[in-house]
């Protein structure tokens, strides 16, 4: 039976996450297995390794015939990571296709993968000012925000198939910033009627709104991340050709004073901001720190 031999293989690919050598396992693509060992050699770097793995799949739908079956299932890892004295849960949630064949899976993959972002339009310039929110940035309550919708996805808002973006300015916004509505997506900062900017929802786009905005949203360049405090930005430029791909939010800082981060996509919490654990990562990766007003 297809079930058995999923519950069986999502266990034993919990466990290789914890032991895992450098030897393929089951189905996992290469570039999977490549990313995660990179991921052991980062906590490796950090002092940190991986003590136990939680792991629970749950069936989203299923395709059978004859003797044939094509699986889409959620799974939810739960990662307990020590480093040095300190203990922290990493979790990571993600939409993954198996078929079977008799019984016995032939294939499993991403239904999402990493990186493979499709919208690619360019934003103007603002030149409006707009007075900030009395209060300023409530990074307390953008944080709140991140680990309230970390894995799941607030209805008053729409959800993207690449959905970093749109998440992390929601954060923003639950931290207090408020929106800046224009008439045309490539202005302004902003989601209402059916509609949004570029600015709101692709990580290029937002990434050039926050080096250049005078409006409600604003936000200075760091020169690394540990100057990074809970509230603030991280983009990603994974090919290194000038063009940012995704988006996350710093909501801890773990033992070395480093950002921990939360994203939408492959749905994250408390993960490491290097990325290096990525299937999109390369050695060209390009970072831009934001630490917002």
């Amino acid at each position: 039976m297809w079930v058995d031999a999923l519950k069986q293989y999502i266990q034993y690919q919990s466990q290789w996450m914890i032991h895992a050598d450098g030897d393929g396992r089951g189905f996992f693509l290469k570039e999977e297995q490549e990313s995660f060992l990179r991921k052991k050699q980062m906590l490796n770097d950090r002092k940190a390794f991986i003590v136990n793995n939680q792991a629970n799949g749950s069936i989203l739908r299923k395709t059978e015939s004859e003797n044939r079956a094509q699986v889409d299932y959620l799974v939810h890892y739960s990662l307990l990571i020590k480093q040095e004295f300190d203990f922290y849960v990493e979790e990571m949630s993600q939409e993954r296709r198996a078929v079977f064949v008799d019984g016995e899976m032939i294939s499993d993959e991403p239904v999402i993968v990493e990186g493979n972002y499709k919208e690619l339009p360019k934003i103007e310039r603002e030149n409006e000012s707009i007075v900030p929110s009395k209060d300023g940035y409530d990074r307390l309550a953008a944080v709140r925000y991140a680990e309230r919708w970390w894995n799941s996805y607030n209805p008053a808002f729409k959800t993207f198939e690449n959905d970093c973006t749109n998440y992390i300015s929601q954060c923003i916004h639950g931290g207090g910033i408020p929106m800046t509505p224009q008439s045309i997506k490539s202005k302004g900062w902003w989601m209402r009627n059916n509609s949004w900017s570029y600015s709101w929802s692709v990580a290029n786009a937002f990434r050039w709104y926050l080096s250049g905005s005078k409006s409600s949203l604003q936000a200075q360049e760091k020169s690394s991340a540990h100057l990074l405090l809970p509230g603030d930005v991280i983009c990603y430029d994974f090919t290194g050709d000038g063009h940012y791909q995704h988006s996350t939010i710093v909501v801890a800082k773990d033992q070395s004073g480093e950002p921990l981060v939360n994203a939408h996509t492959t749905n994250s919490r408390m993960r490491y901001w290097g990325y290096e654990d990525s299937t999109a990562y390369t050695k060209r990766i390009q970072y831009k720190f934001f630490h917002i007003i």
